[in-house]
């Protein structure tokens, strides 16, 4: 059986790969499976508290994520690059922190990369880990070029 810091992991990589546009087809589940029913999503600090606030419930978290999600105009293209970071057990629950990448084009043609501090805590049950609170900061945050050209222009 896996260590329950690997099922964090897990659950979290899932979560990210469920927010990526386009999904990659062989992404399974739903957001709502991977939150307890009680969950907390929270954006915190000063960028992210105005913006996300906070959220209870898997329902609510999932229907709030998707929001941003397609057939909702908002990502032309999102993916999320997790680094390593670090978790801890005690029973039957996970805490974990890390750094995440997220690079995202819009239906409006903007483009950003952001860095998030993620924040987890989650709850085993057996071979299951789902998200007790998770917690987004956003630490860093710049434009990216419109397009291929422009990247091209700015490098010469």
């Amino acid at each position: 059986m896996p260590s329950p810091e690997h099922l964090a992991h897990g659950a979290l990589t899932r979560y990210l790969e469920l927010c990526d546009v386009p999904r990659s087809p062989d992404v399974t589940g739903t957001l709502e499976d991977l939150f307890t029913p009680d969950a907390v999503w929270e954006g915190v600090g000063p960028l992210y508290t105005a913006k996300f606030g906070r959220t209870t419930g898997a329902r609510a978290i999932a229907e709030m994520v998707a929001a941003h999600l397609p057939p909702n105009p908002h990502f032309q293209a999102n993916v999320h690059l997790l680094h390593p970071g670090t978790t801890s057990a005690e029973g039957d629950e996970v805490r974990g922190r890390w750094l995440m990448q997220q690079l995202s084009r819009y239906v409006s043609g903007a483009a950003e990369l952001v860095v998030a501090r993620l924040e987890a805590d989650f709850r085993i049950d057996g071979d299951t880990a789902r998200i007790r609170h998770f917690r987004t900061e956003r630490v860093f945050t710049t434009g990216l070029p419109d397009d291929v050209a422009t990247a091209r222009a700015a490098a010469l």
